[in-house]
């Protein structure tokens, strides 16, 4: 898979990613699985991975101004 930033080839890797749940909540998920550029570090996220980030946002704690969450693949 190509950066379709760059061009350069993505590799797999895991990040540390923030996800905004409204105005005043976030959820950093760690060591989530992405294909990550070396040369620009743009990112992306499988499907398959995104579905099972939206379930946790949805089960989240939405009064919670900020939550970290351990991704477990």
């Amino acid at each position: 898979m190509t950066c379709h930033v760059c061009g350069v080839i993505m590799k797999s890797a895991l990040s540390d990613i923030p996800f905004k749940r409204g105005d005043h909540s976030m959820v950093i998920f760690k060591n989530l699985p992405v294909h990550q550029c070396e040369n620009c570090r743009e990112y992306l996220i499988e499907d398959s991975v995104m579905q099972r980030v939206d379930i946790i946002l949805e089960r989240s704690n939405a009064a919670a101004e900020l939550e970290i969450v351990s991704f477990a693949a």
